[in-house]
This record gives structure tokens, C-alpha cells and sequence, in this order.
């Protein structure tokens, strides 16, 4: 049975011997402390950073999900509407309810008429509404 070696000192098996040549630090007791440097200031700084960074890239993709969403609420609400034409590419037209809550799409401007009126729209190249007009709960958010 072999003796247990102390933890200070380091013994070379191939040597038979204690041998501090093995290790780059010190191993008797009159050598310098090794010391690690206090990275705790430094931690805490860049974590801060860290999460600063992730917020705000939090916020602008939270930011760009809720316009996707009003889009496609829109886009739906338009697709779902009643109209009795095939809509051109560029051209303006105008969302209206009728009296039930039923969306219609008109071309007729809500100058020219006295219908609930809901938004204006442009058909883009890609088949997707964009909205022209600020909605009204837009305007009383500012």
C-alpha cells in the first residue's frame, strides 16, 4: 500500500522523489500566495451591459411584432371584407362598416359619403394592405 502524498509538495513517480519542477507554482511554504484577481467589478459591469443590450433588443422586436400584428389584423379584416371588384396594385381604396359591423371595401372616398368609416388602404405589389390613414385610437394615444 502506498502513502498518501501531502497536497503541498508534488511527487514525481518516475523519479521516486518530491520534485517542485513539475508545477509552475510555488509548493513550499516561505513561496508567494498565489492570488486571482478579483473579477467581480468587472462581472457586474459587463452584466449590466449584457442585459441593457438584451433589453433593448427585446423592445425593438416587441416593437416590430406589434406592428406585424396591426398589419395582419388589418390584412385580415380587408381579405374578410365584402367587395364585388378585383383591387388594382397602387390604388387607393377606403374600409367601411355597414350598419351589422360587416367590413365593405369602396373606392368612394369619406368626403364623398356618410358610412362608418374604418381606414384607408393601399393594395402593394406583394398582395399585402398598407394602411394609409392613422387609425382614431392612434390619434387619442398622442
Amino acid at each position: 500500500m502506498t502513502k498518501k502524498k501531502p497536497d503541498q509538495v508534488v511527487y514525481n513517480e518516475e523519479k521516486g522523489k518530491y520534485d517542485a519542477s513539475l508545477t509552475p507554482y510555488a509548493t513550499n511554504l516561505g513561496a508567494p500566495a498565489i492570488v486571482t484577481d478579483d473579477v467581480t467589478t468587472w462581472k457586474n459591469s459587463n452584466i449590466s451591459k449584457v442585459n441593457h443590450q438584451f433589453k433593448t433588443e427585446y423592445e425593438e422586436l416587441k416593437a416590430q411584432y406589434e406592428v406585424m400584428m396591426k398589419k395582419f389584423e388589418y390584412n385580415n379584416l380587408i381579405y374578410a371584407a365584402k367587395f364585388s371588384f378585383e383591387p388594382i396594385v397602387g390604388a387607393v381604396y377606403h374600409l367601411y362598416r355597414y350598419k351589422n359591423g360587416e367590413p365593405f371595401l369602396s373606392l368612394i372616398s369619406p368626403e364623398e359619403c356618410n358610412w362608418d368609416f374604418a381606414g384607408t388602404f393601399e393594395l402593394k405589389a406583394d398582395k399585402i394592405w398598407n394602411r394609409l390613414d392613422t387609425p382614431k385610437e392612434e390619434e387619442n394615444e398622442e
